[in-house]
């Protein structure tokens, strides 16, 4: 754990704590030993509150290493779980993306353009609905929903919005003002012709499953080159043919066909975007999978499922110190010389959590042993003494 939180940049964290004012009459704990303290239960995955703060009173030797002076009582933790602002844990986590996101190590070198390819989805938690009546989803059943912008480079989200389960995910688009000459990927759900529209005017592109019901007036057909990926079916222009909608989107789309072996399926995809080859769109739209696995990912190996408090800010904060668990989790994956699987890296890194290593060669050189260990003059202790 100390290893780990040296990726941390404490100074950034100081300014948006004197910004956010989240250290003005703190009672217990001040916003960095909560951030510890959280990171700890993300990196430990434990199930309350009691275990979080157990946990870190036993390796007290090491908690001068991660710059705190005592681990928090149950009570603290939950107090500041409730009323600091969360935002300080948002904004902290975009920091330190914008200073270990822009790295190389990041880069995905998959597709040869230009433009910042951007994944949009939404993922849905189960609650409680007598514990969180805030997350109201349906009559006996609550959730909430988080509507997640990612980066296809990292895979990590530059745009995170929570909500009760009931918005509709094209509702949330709504609000989303994407960069300029930026492609947005993205399953029909999110077919809102007024949002694309506006990106297209916006000057940014879109690939987005086309839904069954929508009626198009078909245009020129482009021929498909000799080369192209036997999975490109068509490659045409179109128009909406439906008054209403055409009112909301009136300029031309480019309809691709493609065909998904895995499912023996045809799908059909609508994009602004003319110059890119069928292939490119096709694939584009494959890559949208890897929002599906951050969505796994998080879920399985960190704590995003349960959570310590009950109040919309504890939920927060949770969240957002999970997203700060995955940028480090990723930039040393991305560092290591070993081919990790990110799952056993954290599985890893949870049995070796306070013990005294080199994270760098832990990580490149996982399995080797220590010079000396196995040597014939390394004697072994004696585990148990028995009587006579």
């Amino acid at each position: 754990m100390p290893r780990l939180c040296k990726t941390l940049d404490r100074f950034s964290f100081t300014k948006l704590v004197t910004k956010h004012g989240t250290d003005k009459h703190a009672k217990g704990i001040n916003s960095w030993t909560h951030l510890i303290t959280m990171l700890f239960c993300q990196f430990s995955k434990l199930n309350s509150l009691r275990d979080v703060c157990n946990g870190l009173k036993s390796t007290s030797g090491n908690l001068n290493h991660l710059g705190i002076t005592r681990a928090p009582c149950k009570s603290s933790l939950s107090y500041q779980n409730k009323h600091r602002d969360w935002q300080v844990f948002k904004d902290y986590y975009f920091t330190m993306m914008n200073k270990l996101g822009g790295m190389t190590r990041f880069k995905q070198t998959r597709f040869k353009i230009k433009s910042k390819i951007l994944l949009l989805d939404s993922t849905t938690i189960s609650l409680c609905l007598s514990l969180y009546d805030w997350a109201r989803f349906r009559k006996k059943k609550g959730a909430i929903k988080l509507h997640t912008l990612l980066d296809y480079d990292g895979c990590l989200p530059v745009y995170i919005r929570m909500t009760d389960g009931k918005p509709h995910d094209a509702t949330i688009a709504k609000e989303l003002s994407l960069p300029a000459d930026a492609v947005v990927v993205a399953d029909r759900a999110y077919v809102d012709f007024p949002t694309l529209y506006r990106w297209n005017i916006e000057g940014s592109y879109f690939v987005v499953r086309l839904k069954n019901s929508i009626r198009f007036k078909r245009g020129k057909e482009k021929p498909l080159p000799e080369k192209r990926h036997q999975h490109v079916l068509l490659d045409e222009y179109i128009e909406l043919s439906h008054s209403p909608t055409y009112e909301k989107y009136p300029a031309r789309l480019r309809r691709v066909v493609v065909y998904d072996s895995e499912k023996d399926q045809t799908i059909e995809l609508i994009t602004n975007q003319f110059t890119w080859t069928a292939n490119t769109i096709g694939e584009l739209y494959k890559a949208r999978w890897d929002i599906e696995t951050f969505f796994k990912e998080i879920k399985q190996l960190l704590k995003i499922k349960s959570f310590l408090g009950t109040t919309a800010n504890a939920v927060l904060i949770q969240i957002w110190t999970a997203m700060i668990t995955m940028l480090i989790l990723k930039y040393l994956k991305a560092c290591a010389s070993y081919s990790w699987c990110l799952s056993n890296m954290v599985a890893f890194l949870r049995l070796n959590l306070f013990v005294k290593f080199d994270l760098r060669k832990l990580l490149d050189k996982p399995f080797e042993p220590a010079r000396g260990r196995n040597g014939p003059d390394l004697l072994q202790g004696v585990l148990f003494e028995w009587g006579d």
